[in-house]
């Protein structure tokens, strides 16, 4: 059902809908401060609900920065996704490009996930943990599969901790990079390319 006020006609949101207003002013929000500073009345506020109206989706502030954190776990997960039978070489430029058009685009809920390692609850800090371990599976899952880097699994087991350091090396240089560092897209792009392809060239 629409409401009407002033003449306007505002259509009501659909439990999606609303829920997915409720993580972008989340992840905006977590973004700017820390998770302690964040207050569940702000995010209403903001949102135009109910505080019951938000508690009603996610029970407590906890639950709200979770999915908020897994949200963009999901979303990065479908940008870095490998493409069977194509090596990785020639995935991984194309794969950068994509993730830092959503890195740019979603800069709010970047920031907010990887604000999440801070966090001073243990509980957030396990989703984040998880959120990284699942992207650190992917990526070795492409190269076990791939012609060139696959063989390296079985003769360099420094391979899955060169990844982890990576996927710590790119974050660094996102964050740093949205902060307003002096580099394009594109030399982001090389750099992380050209580390990766570092670690795993002997």
């Amino acid at each position: 059902m629409a409401a009407n006020q002033g003449g306007r006609t505002r259509r009501r949101l659909s439990s999606e809908e609303r829920r997915e207003q409720l993580l972008s002013v989340g992840a905006r929000l977590f973004s700017e401060s820390p998770y302690d500073d964040v207050w569940i009345e702000q995010v209403a506020e903001i949102a135009g609900v109910s505080r019951g109206l938000l508690y009603h989706y996610f029970p407590t502030k906890r639950d709200f920065f979770a999915a908020v954190v897994e949200r963009e776990s999901e979303r990065m997960l479908r940008m870095t996704a490998a493409v069977p039978g194509v090596p990785v070489r020639e995935q991984l430029a194309a794969g950068l490009e994509t993730f830092l058009e959503y890195v740019q685009a979603h800069a709010h809920g970047y920031r907010a996930f990887h604000r999440a390692d801070a966090a001073g609850d243990q509980a957030v800090r396990r989703v984040y943990q998880r959120a990284l371990g699942a992207q650190e599976r992917q990526i070795l899952t492409a190269l076990a599969a791939d012609p060139e880097f696959g063989p390296a699994f079985e003769e360099r087991p420094e391979v899955r901790l060169a990844v982890r350091g990576w996927l710590a090396f790119t974050t660094s240089v996102c964050l740093e990079w949205l902060r307003g560092a002096e580099l394009d897209r594109a030399q982001v792009r090389e750099l992380c390319a050209r580390a990766l392809l570092g670690v795993l060239t002997p």
